[in-house]
């Protein structure tokens, strides 16, 4: 009996996991702009079976870079590969450009995503992918109109061709933005996101009350599962 549940259980394990992929894989290509009345049960279901996957390959794309640029540079090396990286990061030095590259806790981007999308519905989401509402501010890249204005000027968002473009771009203005440089050194003494939220009040308009939002968040609906160590403070510094 023992060995017939164990493999019900696979079985089980198996299907679901082939539903969600399928589920996700048609929000993911195809725009829906209107979505059927869910519970908040399910509206968070569908949002974990969109994003999380999005974030956790984003994340180990992103963690692997980091660690391959980090041996060279631990080795006393160098290359064309992270000289043309400084630039990209706007990285004078290897620890600038280490504290770019290093990924913050995946618990932080499907927190800020949740937030800055209502869980995978709104508009700017189901119309251009939009995930974390970065704005747009060239008239050349794809993007879509906000519905309200900024007094009488129109508030532009970018488009982007998939949810993991979304990630992608959202931990690059991480990486990038003079407004994170705090975040940056924080995220090279520690990895626990309750910390490390404390540091984006310049994401939002909320200023401190943004990190609290996104700390209870993070605590309500236990995304730091999703994060793969210990919340204990650890250093990457480079000396």
């Amino acid at each position: 009996m023992k060995l017939l549940s164990r493999r019900t259980n696979v079985i089980i394990a198996t299907i679901l996991v082939i539903v969600i992929g399928a589920i996700a894989y048609y929000y993911n290509n195809n725009k829906i702009t209107e979505l059927p009345p869910m519970t908040v049960q399910e509206k968070k279901a569908r949002f974990i079976s969109l994003i999380v996957p999005a974030v956790d390959h984003v994340y180990e794309d992103l963690m692997a870079q980091y660690q391959a640029v980090k041996s060279v540079i631990d080795s006393g090396e160098s290359n064309d590969e992270i000289e043309q990286l400084k630039i990209e990061y706007k990285a004078d030095t290897n620890k600038k450009l280490l504290m770019a590259l290093k990924p913050h806790p995946k618990s932080i981007a499907i927190a800020q995503a949740a937030m800055e999308s209502s869980w995978a519905t709104s508009r700017f989401f189901l119309e251009a992918n939009n995930i974390f509402g970065v704005w747009s501010f060239n008239e050349d890249e794809p993007r879509i109109a906000a519905n309200k204005k900024r007094g009488d000027k129109t508030i532009w968002v970018r488009e982007y061709d998939s949810i993991e473009d979304s990630v992608y771009d959202y931990y690059r203005t991480l990486a990038r933005g003079r407004a994170f440089v705090e975040f940056r050194q924080k995220t090279m003494e520690t990895n626990d996101p309750h910390v490390l939220v404390k540091k984006l009040d310049r994401y939002s308009e909320k200023g401190k009350v943004y990190g609290k939002e996104l700390t209870a968040i993070i605590k309500y609906n236990n995304f730091d599962e999703y994060d793969d160590y210990d919340h204990e403070s650890e250093s990457d510094e480079v000396k």
